[in-house]
């Protein structure tokens, strides 16, 4: 069963783990614990420990959008018809399940949602706005706005 960590969990071990999986999520167990100055069964058992716990949500691969022609990026702000948590748990199901929606965040403001979306081109998200996004349930309004530079991505957590 996974359980939270709070933060007065983590010693200064656990968070040098963290920091370093977060440069190289691929780093050998024994090359870890070598850096972390523990034993390689300690490293496994802590590493496990972090999983297990929910502190390590995923390890996986950072793909360069434009090597699998997904350069376009945009955010779309969505404000939704009505605000009532019938209507957010079913916008975010249907959300949830469309593809090209690689975040959605509930926000505070002027929208209800934020969403991340790559696309190929202006053509492929016209495409998805007008199937799908607009049709989304609940949804009155969107705006998006088109990024030009990717200044700071996926940053990793300073913990």
């Amino acid at each position: 069963m996974e359980q939270s960590f709070m933060t007065e969990e983590l010693d200064r071990t656990d968070r040098r783990i963290l920091r370093l999986l977060q440069k190289d999520g691929r780093m050998a167990n024994a090359d870890l614990a070598r850096k972390v100055n523990i034993s390689a069964a300690t490293c496994h058992r802590r590493t496990q420990r972090l999983f297990d716990a929910g502190c390590i949500r995923a390890v996986r691969a950072q793909v360069a959008p434009a090597a699998v022609d997904l350069s376009t990026l945009a955010m779309v702000g969505v404000v939704l018809d009505r605000s009532t948590s019938d209507s957010f748990a079913a916008f975010e199901q249907a959300v949830s399940e469309t593809p090209e929606v690689l975040d959605c965040h509930l926000v505070a403001g002027d929208f209800d949602y934020f969403l991340k979306i790559r696309v190929r081109d202006m053509e492929h998200f016209n495409r998805l706005h007008a199937a799908r996004l607009i049709a989304l349930p609940g949804v009155r309004q969107t705006r998006t706005f088109f990024v030009m530079k990717e200044v700071v991505d996926n940053r990793p957590l300073d913990i």
